[in-house]
C-alpha cells in the first residue's frame, strides 16, 4: 500500500466510525505505521468524521515530526504500542460509549475486561487489561502500556476509552469494534443471567485461533 493509499484509507475507516457514533466531536486518535518505518497520525483536536489525508501527522522513522499538523496529545499512548509490539502497524483510541460505561462497572476485571459473551472478541482482541484513569494526555498512560511489556493489544483507559493495536489500520478498527460490541452486549445483559462462554469453550478458542493469553 502506498503512502497515499493509507492516507486515505486511515480517513475513511475513521469517519465510518464517527458517522456510527462510535466516537464523537474531536475524540479519539488513529495513527499507522508508513513503509519507511515512520508514522501517520490524527492532528489534535480534529473530528474522525472530518479528518484530511493532507494533513495528517507525519513521522519519521526516528520519530521526529517531518509534516502536517501537530499530532495529538496521546502520542506517548501510540508510541508505547510500537516500541513493545514488533506486530503493531496501527493503533486506535475511541471514546466508545459502551465500554466505557463497562469500565465504570465495580466488578469489572482489571485483568480481563471483557466478559467472554462470544467468540469474536477473545479472538480478535485476547484478554483486554483495564487500566486506571489518568488525565487526557498524561504521559503515565504510556508507560502504564509499556509496563505490560508487549502482552496486550488492546487497553480500556477508565472512564475514558478502549485502545487497540493492530497488525494494520483495518485489524485495529474492527478489533476496537469487537471490543466496544461486547462491551455493550455486557451491559444489555447486566442484571440478567447470561449464559457466557464457559473457561473450556475460552480455551479451545485460545488453542484453536492461536490467542495471546496470558
Amino acid at each position: 500500500m502506498t503512502e497515499t493509499q493509507l492516507r486515505e484509507q486511515i480517513c475513511l475507516l475513521a469517519k465510518s466510525m464517527f458517522d456510527r457514533g462510535l466516537t464523537g466531536g474531536s475524540t479519539g486518535n488513529i495513527s499507522a505505521r508508513t513503509e519507511d518505518g515512520g508514522l501517520l497520525v490524527s492532528p489534535t483536536g480534529t473530528s474522525f468524521g472530518r479528518l484530511d489525508p493532507a494533513r495528517l501527522s507525519r513521522f519519521d522513522a526516528d520519530g521526529a515530526l517531518i509534516d502536517g499538523d501537530a499530532p495529538t496529545k496521546e502520542m506517548p499512548l501510540h508510541s508505547a504500542f510500537y516500541d513493545t509490539r514488533s506486530s503493531a502497524g496501527a493503533v486506535v483510541h475511541l471514546h466508545a460509549c459502551h465500554s466505557v460505561a463497562w469500565s465504570m462497572m465495580p466488578d469489572a476485571d482489571e485483568d480481563n475486561f471483557l466478559p467472554p459473551l462470544t467468540p469474536y472478541a477473545i479472538m480478535k482482541l485476547g484478554k483486554v487489561k483495564l487500566l486506571p484513569f489518568f488525565l487526557p494526555g498524561d504521559p503515565a498512560m504510556g508507560e502504564a502500556v509499556r509496563g505490560l511489556a508487549g502482552k496486550r493489544s488492546a487497553v480500556m483507559l477508565a472512564n475514558h476509552g478502549p485502545v487497540v493495536a493492530g497488525k494494520d489500520v483495518e485489524a485495529a478498527c474492527n478489533a476496537i469494534e469487537e471490543l466496544e460490541d461486547t462491551a455493550r452486549l455486557a451491559m444489555l445483559m447486566r442484571g440478567y443471567d447470561a449464559r457466557a462462554l464457559s473457561p473450556e469453550q475460552v480455551q479451545n478458542l485460545v488453542a484453536k485461533f492461536d490467542v495471546e493469553w496470558d
